[in-house]
């Protein structure tokens, strides 16, 4: 057993490998243009012929992925309105507040790396389809689901660690969320191969090496956490499906029926225009999108680990504290008898 893991491990890193020295080449191909008025930018190409899209970027943004109410109908804001909307976010996320009785906190805003600004499109929200810029609302199914999976939480929030979630014991955030802004880490590394591209997410240390190279999907009895994902080329966008979600790896409340859309496409030298088009007829009434512009991050040469697991006393932690109330618990119906 011992053997065939090294085996499995030492296969992986030559992958990684060959996609690594596969991109290395391509650094000084065709720089960009500048995008001067009046003039088309022209993409750069890989050694092989693809849109380049290879580089460190980020998606730090403070534009909520639901439009706030007081926004309604308006899906761009002005020039001034998106300076104020970050001054008042900005200084909202500077405060410290204590967390509420019983609730230990978390880390102070020291620790947080939300971004500053809106994105470039002075979007209202991230989703930008449905027209509202909300999630459509669950069918009367997916309600239930809801429904019973938050009422077992509150019953069961930690009798095992697989009650936790993947995100907090540092297995992944699926997708799209590991494609979405959080708190920190917002950063991405793009690297591409013939007939690859690979994709490393910073936060939590995902790696999604997808082929574009036209094969099939697996068969649907093979389920991931990051899905199964599959590439192709329309002209200067890469378009990635991606289905065979794992059960284990719900987003916002979706089923297995899951399909993710992505599409990633290079407008200038500094900007990949990213959205996601979700779509599950038994969680919501209809598919909707997100729309996230990557923007260049131009101080780092390259993407430090993310140890998630190293030291994790989280999950010790959460464990502990659950067993110490059970007992307090039973030790309180003891006394009462």
């Amino acid at each position: 057993m011992r053997d065939r893991y090294v085996a499995l491990i030492c296969s992986l890193a030559a992958v990684i490998a060959l996609v690594l020295l596969a991109a290395m080449p391509v650094a000084a191909q065709a720089p960009a243009r500048s995008t001067e008025v009046g003039k088309t930018w022209t993409p750069p190409r890989t050694a092989w012929g693809d849109p380049d899209l290879q580089g460190i970027w980020t998606n730090a943004n403070i534009t909520p992925f639901e439009r706030p109410k007081e926004f309604a109908d308006r899906q761009v804001l002005t020039e001034q309105e998106a300076a104020e909307f970050e001054a008042q976010t900005n200084q909202r996320n500077s405060i410290d507040r204590p967390p509420p009785p019983g609730n230990p906190g978390g880390y102070n805003q020291f620790w947080f790396d939300r971004g500053t600004k809106t994105v470039p499109t002075r979007q209202t929200s991230l989703v930008v389809d449905p027209p509202d810029g909300r999630v459509p609302a669950f069918i009367p199914e997916a309600q239930k689901r809801a429904d019973a999976r938050a009422q077992y939480r509150r019953d069961h929030p930690a009798d095992s660690w697989e009650d936790v979630s993947l995100f907090t014991r540092c297995l992944t955030r699926g997708l799209p969320g590991a494609m979405t802004p959080g708190f920190y880490n917002h950063n991405y590394q793009i690297l591409q191969a013939p007939g690859y591209v690979a994709i490393l997410v910073e936060m939590i240390h995902d790696v999604r090496i997808i082929p574009v190279d036209e094969r099939s999907h697996l068969a649907p009895s093979i389920r991931q956490w990051m899905g199964d994902s599959r590439g192709r080329w329309e002209g200067d966008t890469l378009i990635v499906e991606t289905t065979n979600f794992s059960p284990k790896a719900e987003y916002r409340g979706a089923s297995t029926n899951l399909s993710l859309v992505e599409r990633f496409r290079r407008v200038d030298a500094d900007t990949i225009h990213y959205e996601f088009t979700v779509e599950d007829p038994t969680t919501w009434t209809r598919p909707w999108t997100a729309a996230i512009p990557m923007t260049k991050d131009g101080a780092p040469d390259r993407i430090f680990e993310y140890a998630c697991h190293e030291g994790n006393y989280g999950i010790v932690n959460i464990l502990a504290g659950h067993r110490n109330e059970e007992k307090a618990a039973a030790e309180t119906a003891r006394t009462k008898r």
